[in-house]
């Protein structure tokens, strides 16, 4: 038998600097290699290769034993990661507000034990807004590929023979294979899980049978024609998909196949040589390990300091970092650990030094997040997600929610009703104070990222609008209140309009708030970053990254048309000293960029109320109030 993953391999080094390449650009550059994540899937075929043949080879010889097989993942896996963790920790402290760092805690302790793919599959999605600012989402490939070799070793232990590896392979990579297609619509569950990536790194493992039991395969009459196939499917995936294609399921089929042929025919192609087994394609690949571990946090901590994202220069700057600090970590602290020479207490030393960052993992999120880091009106602002918004009841997430509940709609005369986005729900606070003084009824009709227009928006959130129209023609409120965060472009006014009309046409009187300041930053975001420079609270009024979405001249002149009564939020919040950073030394006007915090809300709701009565002023029989 030849002994062929135990022969090293220089234009699969080069092959690990293609995948990390890739991951890394379309991490700091989404906008060039938009489908980039596909290097995961090529990391996982060159894993299984490297690790199914040595193996194989050494359950073939009766060399093989668990022990050894898990001290050396322990010393191959666990240095770099304990480095770039502690760092990412202490990095965190600094610049993440309690709530993100306790979440971050979350993520450190996952991650320690190597279930981070099934705790980011819990908490939100690969590729949705908020993981770009989870420092450890890289972290689900280690999960996967740690949790597959928890069973592979032991199952090719207990089957011993070759052809039984071989119906191994085909029956659970063939299985996991489906299992990803046939849920390709439950794309968290398919991206992250073991079971739906399982039959990846089983194509690496079925290229280790081959490549010991084939004689043919080491002489493929047409290598460099196989190579070219392979780099050419890699980099049409990387460039041709993106983060709206179903993924992985059938598409993964495509850098599988290209790592497959690479991994193949690349020590026979002359081209393949020239291309990967370069000094710096090589190079790369050596330190691909911990660049892959150190790009990710250096990029989200970085725009996480600045407080806003990072310009395609900085996001460069970051990425040549990473690639200094990869290189760092494999010469000073890889090497040493992985020598043949390293003392086997490593392995105990570096398994307890796991422990212990798991346990700080443990410790950040039971302090949740240490708020005592930061002054208090930044921790109210930080920490507050007001009750009155009724997320989830009457702040729909139209994603898996269509329906309002019950008491959304309260039965009392005068009924006033807030239909928008969660801009508008913001305005409940303010809402529910006025109500304490005045008795009248609300009914709350929101739904997340939808704003109240009847054309012109997302399809569900269309649904959504006719839906609430529907409900308004229904109870037939006295008043109805409309905020959206949005342009005011043409396209929008179409949809205002039309969202007017429908109201007018059944004779309620209409309100529209336009939107509160944007902060750029983030207020918390901004008022950290200002307290980390001048160990100050921001002032009371600011000009620095805030903006009015909407021209209120057009606006007023726009509303006024269509003979509706309009509320500037801006006017309200802002004069030419700047915009409120905090109401009345009680907290910070904004829970991030556009949310009005619950003291903002009573602020601006009852100034608008004062203006034009909101609610519907009750009177007894008497005629008196």
């Amino acid at each position: 038998m030849t002994h062929s993953t135990a022969t090293y391999r220089p234009h699969i080094d080069g092959l690990r600097a293609v995948a990390v390449m890739v991951v890394v650009l379309f991490h700091a550059f989404p906008e060039i290699v938009p489908g980039g994540f596909i290097g995961v899937d090529v990391f996982f075929v060159i894993s299984g290769f490297l690790i199914s043949g040595i193996t194989f080879d050494q359950v073939s010889d009766g060399s093989f034993t668990l022990s050894d097989f898990y001290a050396r993942r322990v010393r191959r896996i666990v240095p770099a990661l304990l480095l770039v963790t502690g760092i990412t920790v202490a990095a965190s402290w600094l610049v993440l507000l309690p709530s993100a760092f306790a979440h971050f805690g979350q993520q450190v302790l996952a991650s320690s034990l190597f279930g981070a793919n099934f705790f980011f599959w819990l908490q939100s999605g690969y590729f949705s807004p908020d993981a770009s600012s989870f420092p450890l989402l890289h972290l689900w490939s280690l999960g996967v590929e740690e949790q597959f070799y928890i069973v592979w070793p032991l199952l090719a232990l207990v089957l011993a023979k070759p052809r039984q590896w071989l119906v191994a392979i085909l029956l659970i990579g063939g299985a996991s294979f489906l299992l990803s297609v046939m849920l390709a619509d439950h794309r968290e569950f398919d991206f992250y899980l073991p079971a739906t990536r399982a039959w990846e790194l089983m194509a690496g493992a079925a290229l280790a049978w081959l490549d010991s039991r084939v004689p043919a395969m080491k002489k493929l009459p047409i290598s460099s024609f196989l190579f070219g196939i392979g780099l050419a499917l890699i980099t049409a995936s990387s460039f041709l998909f993106d983060q709206t294609v179903q993924y992985p399921s059938w598409r993964a089929a495509v850098p599988v196949t290209g790592a497959a042929l690479i991994v193949t025919a690349g020590a026979q192609s002359r081209f393949a040589a020239f291309v990967l087994s370069n000094r710096a394609a090589v190079f790369t690949g050596l330190i691909s390990y911990p660049l892959y571990l150190w790009h990710w946090p250096v990029l989200v901590l970085a725009a996480a300091a600045k407080f806003m994202p990072l310009t395609p220069l900085e996001r460069g700057a970051a990425v040549a970092i990473a690639y200094a600090l990869a290189a760092a970590t494999f010469r000073f602290v890889e090497l040493p650990i992985r020598s043949k020479r390293a003392p086997r207490t490593h392995v105990v030393t570096l398994t307890a030094g796991l422990a212990a960052i798991a346990v700080v993992g443990a410790i950040i999120t039971g302090a949740d997040g240490f708020p005592n880091r930061f002054p208090a009106d930044l921790l109210i602002a930080d920490s507050e997600r007001p009750a009155a918004w009724r997320v989830d009841e009457c702040l729909l997430n139209l994603a898996s929610q269509t329906q309002f509940v019950q008491s959304c709609v309260e039965n009392r005369r005068p009924l006033v009703a807030v239909w928008g986005d969660s801009t508008a729900a913001a305005l409940m606070p303010g809402m529910r104070d006025i109500q304490s003084r005045s008795p009248f009824g609300l009914a709350q009709l929101t739904a997340s990222s939808c704003q109240p227009l009847l054309t012109g928006g997302p399809p569900s959130c269309e649904a959504n609008n006719r839906r609430v129209l529907a409900l308004i023609e229904q109870v037939h409120p006295d008043v109805v209140l409309l905020a959206g965060f949005g342009p005011l472009d043409e396209a929008e006014k179409e949809g205002w309009a039309a969202t007017v009309a429908a109201l007018k046409g059944i004779r309620t009187r209409v309100v529209v708030i336009g939107p509160a300041p944007l902060w750029k930053r983030g207020l918390p975001e901004q008022f950290l970053s200002y307290y980390i420079s001048h160990r100050d609270r921001l002032p009371e009024r600011s000009i620095t990254q805030v903006k009015n979405l909407w021209d209120e001249r057009s606006a007023k002149q726009f509303f006024t048309q269509q003979n509706v009564e309009y509320a500037s939020a801006w006017d309200r919040l802002c004069n030419a000293d700047g915009c409120l950073t905090r109401i009345d030394e009680k907290g910070l006007s904004a829970l991030d960029g556009v949310h009005l915090s619950a003291i903002a809300s009573i602020f601006l709701v009852n100034s608008i109320n004062n203006d034009v009565a909101l609610a519907p002023r009750v009177t007894d029989h008497s005629g008196k109030e």
